[in-house]
């Protein structure tokens, strides 16, 4: 792939959770075109793998391994496999993330005619599960949490590493339909400038990236019609995103290039980057 300059990663080990999906696969190249030896995992091993085949038949050198992130076991199997392979985590990516039905409202506001009529095919604020929330927020929240205990504590005995968490304009302002998510991200954001502090004395810097909108395997029939027109959600979230147009993932690369390089961006700690085409900076009017 093209990226946009080329940060200083040579020998550096980077481990991305993830990285089976769209936007951490593109990540994933971006920081091998870089130098980087690239660990992608993902829960599926199937994508993981051809992730890593995609990186090594340009040149690159990458390894593609099953992991859980909600799983301790998992995570500390991965890191000893990475570490055999490749060598310690330098840069950790937690990409890990996603939604969940049971997670969501069927509307964007709750109505007395909701809570009246009782419908079974629409889900209120009342009628969400608790099951559902609390998966949307293990897997945000503890899906950045646990990689970062497995994968950080040989960057804190070597003194230094880099870590980049995965956040959204969710975090920033709470879209309507998806509270757990909303906030599940909003805990990713708080917790990366908590460890950013706590991490400090021994040299980890820890930011995140905020991605706006961005089509996805997950989100493409939330935003999309099949003939490729945009729902009227999608319009929406259009009509408040000043560039006008959803994100690329190539869009995501400069950022996360900077991030990474402790020669750019050695002083950077503790932030939450938007990448969203002015979508947080807009009013609506």
């Amino acid at each position: 792939m093209s990226i946009p300059f080329k940060a200083n990663l040579e020998n550096k080990v980077a481990v991305v959770t993830g990285g089976g999906g769209v936007l951490c696969g593109t990540m994933a190249k971006a920081l091998s075109e870089s130098g980087a030896k690239i660990a992608v995992l993902d829960l599926s091993e199937e994508r993981a793998v051809e992730a890593a085949n995609a990186i090594n038949k340009e040149g690159g050198k990458a390894i593609g391994i099953s992991a859980n992130v909600l799983k301790i076991e998992s995570l500390a199997e991965a890191e000893k496999t990475v570490c055999e392979k490749l060598g310690p985590c330098d840069i950790l990516i937690n990409g890990a993330g996603g939604n969940h039905p049971k997670g969501t409202t069927s509307r964007e506001y709750l109505t007395k005619e909701d809570i009246e009529q009782q419908n079974k095919e629409i889900t209120t604020f009342f009628d969400l599960d608790p099951a559902g929330i609390e998966f949307v927020f293990n897997l945000n929240f503890l899906g950045t949490l646990l990689p970062t205990q497995v994968f950080c504590k040989k960057m804190a005995a070597k003194n230094g590493g880099v870590v980049i968490n995965i956040s959204s304009m969710n975090a920033f302002c709470p879209l309507t339909k998806i509270p757990a998510y909303s906030g599940a991200k909003a805990a990713v954001s708080n917790f990366t400038q908590w460890l950013a502090v706590h991490m400090s004395k021994v040299n980890i810097r820890v930011n995140a990236i905020a991605p706006g909108f961005f089509l996805t395997e997950q989100n493409r029939a939330l935003l999309t019609n099949k003939d490729g027109s945009l729902t009227a959600r999608g319009n929406t979230i259009i009509a408040h995103t000043p560039m006008g147009r959803f994100g690329k993932p190539e869009d995501l690369v400069g950022a996360l290039l900077w991030l990474a390089d402790d020669k750019a961006s050695g002083f950077v700690n503790g932030t939450v980057i938007p990448v969203d085409g002015a979508f947080s900076a807009f009013s609506g009017v």
